[in-house]
C-alpha cells in the first residue's frame, strides 16, 4: 500500500477553481502544471519562467500531488480534451 504524503503547497477549496487542486495562495491549477510538464515537456525551471510567481518547491509539490492522484487528474485532462474537441466540431 502506498503511503499518501502531505502536500503543503497544494490545496483544494470549492471556492477556488471549482474545487480543483491548486497551488496554495494562487489560482494556478495542478492540472495546468501537469500539462506543461507531461505534455509540453517543460522542465520545472521552464515552468517557473512561465509562472514567475511560483517556486521550485511549489512545482515539485504539484507534480508529487499529481503522481499520487494520477488517475483522477488524467481523467480530468481527458475530459477537458474531449470538451475542446466538441467545441472545435461546432466551428
Amino acid at each position: 500500500m502506498q503511503e499518501l504524503r502531505s502536500h503543503p503547497y497544494v490545496i483544494q477549496d470549492e471556492r477556488i477553481s471549482g474545487g480543483s487542486a491548486v497551488i496554495k495562495g494562487t489560482r494556478t491549477c495542478v492540472v495546468d502544471i501537469v500539462i506543461e510538464y507531461e505534455y509540453l515537456v517543460h522542465s520545472p525551471d521552464e515552468i517557473i519562467c512561465a509562472h514567475p510567481h511560483l517556486t521550485l518547491q511549489q512545482i515539485h509539490d504539484a507534480l508529487s500531488y499529481y503522481y499520487e492522484n494520477r488517475e483522477g487528474i488524467d481523467k480530468k485532462i481527458g475530459d477537458e480534451q474531449e470538451f475542446v474537441r466538441g467545441l472545435r466540431k461546432g466551428f
